[in-house]
């Protein structure tokens, strides 16, 4: 079983690395596209996760999506010729993922799209348009949930569907357990909210970003900001920024590690996020935190059905009355994560062995 995995962003390293933790070395390639703000910090990521140097490592030059994906598509054909994979394995929903799934449909390799069957049935998100894509031409689909199997049945997709859980907490099973010891983080910080935010339609919408902002300010509550490069870019260009530097409650840090975030995770009292992944991460075990999702909608509503999230939209009212209400309560019951035990890289590459 020859296969390609093919890396991006950072979550699709957190995600994928169980997976390829489980394939054979000797047949798996593993193909870095560098999608990222920083292709050092990728690959110094990668290397922190305990993964081998990538097989292959491209510098993608274009950050407009449309030539992005199509020189991601241009190199991973090249690639793939020479490899001659029989599988292509994708996870999520970038950029990333739709190039090397169009790339792999081309060059008639089938293709396994991990974390398939999301939906916010949110036509803003760039996301959405990816994954539904990449859906309905894989040939193998790994849903984290039963939710997510059902959107697939509801499309009538073609190809086969395995109900698996999600490999991020497989990771954060293996990892939260040294993150502290590897973490680079030094603060003597207690009793703090959790803040981040990156999506497109939160940080690059003035209004939006505004009021969201203006909400943590007026909550008068204590927030570690870890600050992804894109929305620090859009808080000075909004001037924002100094608003949150001038704030005695608000510490703002630069983007983190994944350790860094596992113990900013496992020591805060809440989080406020736009993030899916987040969402996803705060079911495990180790971390357990109440979720307060500053978006109209949600990908995950399994953590939302859970108790585990609330989704209060961007309006500054509801913001603000979520994390007073939240404040006074942070505490969620106990349960298990609706995104699974810990074995989803087993049962996919069990699938996978078993149909390749």
């Amino acid at each position: 079983m020859k296969v390609a995995v093919i890396l991006g962003t950072r979550p699709e390293i957190i995600k994928l690395s169980p997976i390829i933790k489980q394939l054979n070395k000797k047949s798996t390639s593993v193909i870095f596209t560098g999608q990222h703000y920083d292709h050092n910090m990728g690959m110094s990521f990668i290397d922190q996760l305990g993964l081998n140097k990538p097989n292959y490592s491209m510098k993608i030059s274009k950050t407009k999506p449309d030539l992005q994906i199509s020189e991601i598509i241009k190199k991973l054909s090249g690639i793939f010729a020479l490899e001659k994979p029989e599988n292509v394995i994708v996870q999520g929903d970038t950029n990333t993922v739709l190039a090397a799934g169009i790339a792999s449909l081309k060059c008639n390799i089938s293709i396994s799209h991990i974390e398939s069957g999301l939906r916010s049935n949110d036509w803003r998100m760039p996301e959405e348009h990816n994954r539904i894509i990449v859906d309905n031409f894989s040939d193998y689909l790994f849903t984290p949930t039963q939710i997510t199997k059902q959107n697939l049945v509801s499309e009538k997709v073609h190809g086969k569907i395995f109900v698996t859980g999600n490999t991020v907490i497989d990771s954060i099973n293996q990892f939260s357990k040294i993150s502290k010891k590897h973490s680079k983080l030094s603060l003597d910080y207690n009793d703090y909210v959790l803040l981040t935010l990156h999506r497109s339609e939160n940080v690059d919408n003035k209004l939006v970003l505004s009021s969201i902002i203006k909400s943590i300010l007026d909550s008068n509550q204590k927030f570690i900001f870890p600050i992804h490069p894109r929305t620090q870019k859009r808080l000075h260009e909004f001037n924002l920024f100094t608003k949150l530097k001038n704030s005695k409650n608000i510490l703002t840090l630069n983007s983190v590690g994944y350790f860094e975030m596992l113990e900013l995770m496992k020591n805060c009292q809440y989080i406020v996020t736009d993030s899916g992944g987040i969402q996803e991460e705060a079911t495990a075990s180790s971390i357990r935190k109440k979720v307060i999702v500053v978006r109209k909608t949600t990908d995950r509503p399994e953590a939302v059905f859970g108790g585990f999230s609330e989704i209060v939209g961007t309006n500054y009212n509801a913001i603000l009355k979520s994390l007073k209400k939240t404040a006074k309560n942070p505490s969620i019951t106990k349960k298990k994560s609706p995104y699974g035990d810990g074995n989803s890289a087993k049962k996919i590459v069990h699938h996978l062995k078993n149909n390749l």
